[in-house]
């Protein structure tokens, strides 16, 4: 009888087990991030593994739409038609974020450039946003099943940022909602199943 009961639950810690490993291994994963700053210019690198196809992880990316599903920071995002941008594909973004204290609405106008399912790069007009200078790209590489997307940033704001914490505070937030952000962009793409 003590043999049967623990036969069974070595099976089942074996299924759990195994239940868990697979889910793991569905989950995104952050590789690396790191955000510096220089000279008032934030720089940001990621690299993340998604379990989805890399047409689903760039068709979430692509759509500026879908921006505040996936960043808490991003209030209000949309695609522009080329026509509204002389004849390139816009975006525009509306992004809330706090300092300690101090909170600010910033926005983005911007141009987008695709390769589809290898990169998208995005810059800002800085004549009508909140930032001298905001440049991102996305690198898209297939990985088995799986999708690694390589994340650059550098933007310089035209806002004040409180010195000495206010540095310290936006790394962290970058950081934080980049981790955040990870599970909802993979989550999205599976969803599509493209």
């Amino acid at each position: 009888m003590r043999s049967r009961v623990s036969s069974r639950i070595s099976r089942v810690r074996l299924a759990l087990l195994l239940v868990c490993a697979a889910m793991a291994a569905g989950a995104a994963e952050m590789r690396s991030v790191e955000v510096d700053r220089i000279d008032g210019i934030y720089m940001m690198r990621s690299e993340v593994r998604f379990a989805a196809s890399v047409e689903a992880v760039y068709s979430v990316f692509a759509d500026y739409d879908l921006s505040t599903r996936f960043s808490g920071a991003i209030v209000e995002s949309r695609n522009l038609d080329a026509a509204e941008e002389g004849g390139r594909p816009g975006f525009y973004i509306r992004n809330h974020g706090c300092v300690l204290f101090f909170c600010k609405s910033f926005e983005r106008y911007g141009y987008v450039e695709r390769e589809p399912y290898k990169i998208i790069r995005a810059s800002i007009d800085p004549e009508r946003s909140d930032f001298h200078l905001s440049n991102e790209s996305w690198h898209f590489k297939r990985d088995g099943l799986g999708t690694v997307v390589t994340y650059d940033l550098e933007f310089e704001p035209k806002f004040w940022v409180p010195p000495v914490i206010g540095p310290y505070v936006i790394k962290r937030k970058l950081r934080n909602d980049g981790d955040e952000a990870v599970d909802r962009i993979e989550a999205i793409a599976q969803e599509l199943r493209l």
